[in-house]
């Protein structure tokens, strides 16, 4: 009988909300186009707003902060691209290509901000989990990894410009939105028939976006009711069994404030892409780092920020989980990691 798998790669891609498979489904029955003021224009501009509101609200914007794009890569372009700001070596790579990584992190993660108008900083990073404080007035704020999983809001952040992406939250791949503080102006990098207010052209894909609005109102609803608390227990549960028995196993950013998700550990010696494959053998997805950069064969540059050397920064392996991820689930992957790692040791012996 074939195993089934077990899925703890929630910071990849979380899996797609009923919600928002739902909506989406609805929304591909509008043959109008949302630019076209017929009747069946308006059905398809209807649904577009109605998503914007949804995560506006979610996001604690307002509706007309929010301009959709493909992903939380091209909102970092529009919001980073030409300002010359600063930012830290832990930031995601779609950030680290438009901006200067000299901002100082101290072992824990923490990010020192000297100029918050000059700083692209992230909310949350998607290795560690590490939440930043968020000084006031940031250039940009990458709230990718903490939307829906931690508290966050546009408007108390006093951040310019915050950008978020559909498939973390259990909405559709290809579908973001980037928030701008009313007043802030960006260069459109994409020209044509003016739509979302001329900042970014093109017919707004409105499956996408619906799907995207209705899996932002489930993540808020998730958020309110407690769900990621519960995550946060068997997150610790997970890190204190793997340390209990691992000797020598790092878990970097543990004593920092983290998302309730993410655990990073690190087994120095033991190479973080033999682990994915010993454990997606055995059953369980995981990852070793940011799934934007996983499968180059190179230590994690978040690791080499906080002072790791290139042995461990490479001998990582990221588990994030979700709602639906169980207690079996856990305790399952803590035995065959623990099983794989004595393994590992009695080679290396």
């Amino acid at each position: 009988m074939m195993q089934a798998r077990t899925y703890l790669d929630w910071n990849a891609t979380a899996p797609l909300r009923p919600e928002a498979r739902a909506a989406m489904i609805a929304a591909l029955d509008l043959s109008g186009n949302p630019s076209s003021i017929h009747a069946e224009g308006r059905a398809a501009r209807a649904a577009v707003e109605r998503a914007r509101g949804q995560i506006a609200r979610a996001a604690g914007a307002e509706a007309a902060d929010v301009v959709f794009v493909s992903g939380a890569t091209e909102a970092a372009a529009l919001a980073c691209a030409g300002r010359g700001l600063s930012c830290a070596g832990l930031e995601h790579e779609a950030v680290l290509a438009w901006c200067d990584a000299d901002l100082a992190v101290d072992a824990g993660g923490r990010v020192a901000v000297a100029e918050p108008a000059r700083t692209a900083l992230q909310a949350a990073n998607p290795e560690t989990g590490v939440v930043q404080d968020l000084p006031e007035g940031l250039a940009v704020v990458d709230a990718t990894q903490a939307f829906g999983k931690v508290p966050f809001a546009f408007d108390w952040s006093g951040a310019e410009a915050a950008f978020v992406s559909a498939h973390k939250i259990g909405g559709p791949k290809g579908v973001g939105a980037l928030f701008l503080r009313r007043g802030t102006e960006i260069a459109a990098r994409s020209r044509g028939g003016g739509q979302e207010m001329g900042r970014r052209a093109g017919t707004e894909n409105v499956a996408a976006i619906a799907g995207f609005g209705a899996a932002a109102e489930a993540a808020a609803r998730d958020l309110a009711d407690g769900a990621w608390d519960r995550v946060a227990r068997r997150r610790d549960t997970l890190e204190d069994t793997l340390m209990r028995e691992a000797t020598g196993l790092i878990c970097p950013g543990r004593d920092a404030r983290r998302l309730p998700n993410t655990s990073l550990v690190v087994s120095p010696g033991w190479k973080g892409e033999t682990q994915v494959m010993q454990m997606d053998l055995a059953g369980f997805a995981v990852s070793a780092g940011s799934a934007c950069s996983s499968g180059k064969l190179r230590g994690s540059g978040v690791l080499a920020a906080m002072g790791l050397d290139e042995r461990s920064a490479g001998s990582a392996i990221r588990i994030s989980t979700g709602p639906e991820t169980t207690d079996d689930d856990v305790s399952r992957f803590a035995e065959s990691w623990l099983r794989q790692w004595h393994k590992q040791r009695a080679r290396a012996a």
